[in-house]
């Protein structure tokens, strides 16, 4: 972060140190020190690159998830449909980055028993990942929304994406 200062305290090299050192933090579970971080972050990039760019929606996506962590889960929500706002727009609605914000939205509602929520939600970034090749993160997916669908008492459905997922895992040797 000091290297990065000498190109002057707002500069957004600042703002990607920032990022990675608070996502470390995050990893070690030290989300009080990680949050400062990210908040110093998000004003770098949203007064050098305006309210609506990439690097304000990866920042935000990255506050609502590390309040997830920590279960602040009223304090995740709005950050995190603001990440899904702003990547709908820039991007388009069938983006990768789009479902992972779509998944991590869910997620907030998923560990709130908001489960009528957060089904479309994982319904659509499902959508968005069949696209792609099978990997380890449409088996996840898959997995996740499974949860959904037995807490909402759709146990078929469940299951049919249950055992999608363990096919995909069997394929990619997982």
């Amino acid at each position: 972060i000091v290297k990065a200062e000498r190109f002057g305290r707002d500069d957004p090299r600042v703002a990607l140190s920032l990022s990675q050192l608070a996502q470390i933090y995050a990893v070690q579970g030290k989300y009080v020190e990680a949050e400062p971080l990210y908040g110093r972050a998000l004003k770098i990039y949203q007064s050098a690159r305006g309210d609506e760019h990439l690097d304000v929606a990866a920042t935000l996506n990255n506050l609502g998830v590390l309040h997830r962590m920590h279960g602040q889960y009223s304090e995740a929500e709005p950050y995190l449909k603001r990440a899904l706002a702003i990547k709908e727009k820039l991007l388009g609605p069938m983006h990768p980055d789009v479902a992972l914000s779509s998944k991590n939205l869910a997620m907030v509602y998923f560990v709130q028993g908001r489960y009528e929520q957060a089904e479309p939600l994982f319904r659509r970034a499902l959508a968005i990942q069949e696209q792609e090749p099978e990997v380890l993160d449409l088996a996840k997916s898959l997995e996740d929304y499974a949860g959904v669908l037995r807490k909402l008492q759709r146990q078929a459905d469940a299951e049919l994406l249950e055992a999608r997922a363990k096919a995909i895992r069997a394929r990619l040797g997982s």
